[in-house]
């Protein structure tokens, strides 16, 4: 199906500001709500229509998801369904995260990351900025080979970096029948604490694995020195 022209009048907002992302803005670039005004001028309520585009499963990211953004960027990240398609643009998606639903799941994990531990407000530790804990979809591989997107709550950072993440569980049931009675007990103690408490080595791992590359060749030299 012809993919139809952002500008036609005969379009719905929401469709119209869909074409637009992908034939105006592109995915990975940025925008502001005053592009959007510029866009669809005397249009009411077209940044509104933007942000609806995520209950289709469009990922358009803000300074709460992206702290890279300025407080008025936003950055198209990846199209969902195409909207302007007959019967794709007619019905909130059913994956829709309520306002209630992302408590619980806050509250089921501990209002911290599950992928690093980090707790909202927490320090990185690099200087950089502080954790903002919100809710991601994690598609999870079951015994059974049927795929369950489940609910996971997880902080800025790694929900940058980890959005192509997907868990096999029968590959998780594998790697822990193969675990020495040592192994088992100490997975055990940080799983009954829910957290684990990391060296300086590991920090400091995480630390070099953000630098630029000037700074990473820095950091080396650094670590050789450290040890004259």
């Amino acid at each position: 199906m012809a993919v139809p022209a952002w500008d036609d009048p005969e379009l719905g907002t929401m469709k119209r500001a869909a074409l637009w992302l992908i034939k105006v803005i592109g995915e990975g670039n940025t925008f502001t709500k005053a592009d959007v005004a510029d866009a669809f001028p005397g249009v009411s309520q077209a940044d509104r229509r933007v942000r609806d585009l995520r209950s289709y499963g469009w990922q358009i990211d803000t300074h709460r998801q992206d702290r890279s953004l300025g407080q008025n960027e936003q950055r198209f990240v990846a199209a969902g369904d195409p909207v302007w398609e007959p019967g794709k643009g007619s019905g909130r998606s059913s994956s829709t995260i309520t306002e209630t639903r992302r408590r619980e799941v806050l509250i089921a994990d501990g209002n911290m990351c599950r992928s690093c531990g980090i707790a909202a407000g927490g320090d990185y530790g690099d200087g950089f900025d502080t954790a903002q804990i919100d809710i991601a979809r994690r598609p999870v591989l079951q015994t059974d080979g049927t795929e369950k997107v489940e609910l996971v709550a997880e902080c800025n950072r790694c929900r940058v970096g980890g959005r192509s993440k997907k868990v096999d569980f029968g590959q998780i049931e594998g790697d822990l029948s193969g675990l020495g009675s040592f192994e088992r007990d100490v997975l055990a103690g940080w799983i009954e604490k829910d957290q684990r408490e990391f060296s300086k080595v590991e920090r400091l791992w995480a630390v070099y694995r953000t630098l630029p590359a000037e700074s990473r060749e820095r950091f080396r030299e650094a670590l050789a020195a450290s040890d004259v």
